[in-house]
């Protein structure tokens, strides 16, 4: 890569509650405003020129809008300007991914961010910025081990920012231990009987949120039986649908463990479909904070949810970005640490966002 001389300060993260922590299309040209600059010639704080390519898995995922959102908005603060910081939708697939991953590479920017469509299978989209000399950084969605053991291995300029998943799914776990086994269970056999919404197959969030949730539950001492799981991709409707199928074969059902938020919307909606009283009959949680789950907590219709700081996780990437091209080294895993949200932060926690 070549060297870049930036004498940059870089901002605080000021989260009160939790921190010390352009869709373009399916077009496959987006050019820059400006020619290539030589990034030698680049001096003082100017970051003015510095080209920055984000691909992002899915515009129409809640939790990633919020990111990029917060992302681009930090950049620009940091002195980065905006004509030069392209934000791509990578729509759900590899393909177009891949396709805008090699576009960016073909222009020469001077750094990538990548949200990955398929965490398991990134080698060719390192591969590609390795060999370019471009610094990368993944965010949200990890690789797997044996990718990031080739970044320490090969001293690459590679990292990921993201949370450990474990930590979310355990915490989820623990919301519902703590409400009690005589405030889960309807039936009274002692046993408390889940659905089990998931993401995607394919994501090690989907695979630990799942085992980790269960565990922690488990390891409260509170007996549980999963009586109905299936994927819904993310996805707000498509977690009703799911949850309207569960609970049309198993109302008594008595808590329902949502991979993320917006799933846990969309099995809110089907609860309150099904004429069952969300918070009373049956237990919800989910993971992200979103402010709609939030003002659910609020009013008792879910029991929680797990804070994944989207102003964290997109400050520390951008920080990350500006290490390199200080030609200063990251670790090759940058963590962000999750929040058990219940009733009784959820307030704070809705002001904060609001701010």
């Amino acid at each position: 890569m070549k060297k870049m001389l930036l004498a940059l300060g870089v901002m605080s993260l000021l989260i009160a509650f939790v921190v010390t922590g352009c869709h373009m299309g399916d077009k496959e040209k987006h050019k820059f405003t400006e020619d290539k600059n030589d990034t030698e010639d680049v001096i003082e704080s100017d970051l003015s020129q510095v080209k920055i390519g984000v691909c992002i898995y899915r515009f129409s995922d809640n939790y990633m809008t919020l990111f990029r959102r917060e992302l681009e908005s930090y950049l620009l603060d940091q002195g980065f300007a905006k004509e030069n910081i392209v934000i791509l939708d990578s729509a759900d697939s590899e393909i177009v991914q891949d396709r805008h991953v090699r576009s960016f590479v073909e222009e020469g920017v001077d750094a990538l961010i990548i949200n990955p469509v398929d965490p398991s299978d990134v080698k060719s989209i390192t591969n590609l910025a390795v060999e370019a000399d471009i610094p990368l950084v993944y965010i949200n969605r990890e690789p797997d081990a044996d990718e990031e053991v080739r970044w320490e291995e090969g001293k690459w300029n590679v990292t990921y920012v993201g949370c450990d998943a474990r930590q979310s799914g355990t915490i989820q776990g623990k919301i519902i231990a703590d409400l009690g086994i005589e405030n889960i269970d309807r039936n009274g056999d002692g046993v408390a009987q889940y659905i089990m919404v998931e993401g995607d197959p394919d994501n090690a969030d989907t695979q630990f949120r799942t085992e980790y949730c269960i565990k922690a539950l488990n390891d409260a001492g509170i007996e549980s039986d999963c009586v109905f799981k299936a994927f819904a991709d993310w996805d707000r409707t498509e977690a009703e649908n799911v949850v309207t199928e569960a609970l049309q074969k198993y109302p008594d059902a008595e808590v329902i463990f949502c991979n993320n938020d917006a799933m846990a919307l969309g099995a809110l909606s089907a609860v309150e479909k099904a004429g069952i009283r969300a918070g009373k009959e049956i237990k919800i949680v989910g993971v992200d904070a979103l402010t709609d789950v939030l003002i659910a907590v609020l009013e008792g219709q879910m029991a929680g949810t797990v804070f994944n700081n989207y102003v964290q996780q997109a400050h520390s990437t951008a920080d990350a970005v500006t290490a390199y091209l200080k030609n200063e080294n990251n670790p090759h895993y940058i963590p962000c640490d999750y929040v058990a949200v219940t009733a009784d932060n959820a307030q704070t926690i809705l002001e904060n966002l609001a701010h």
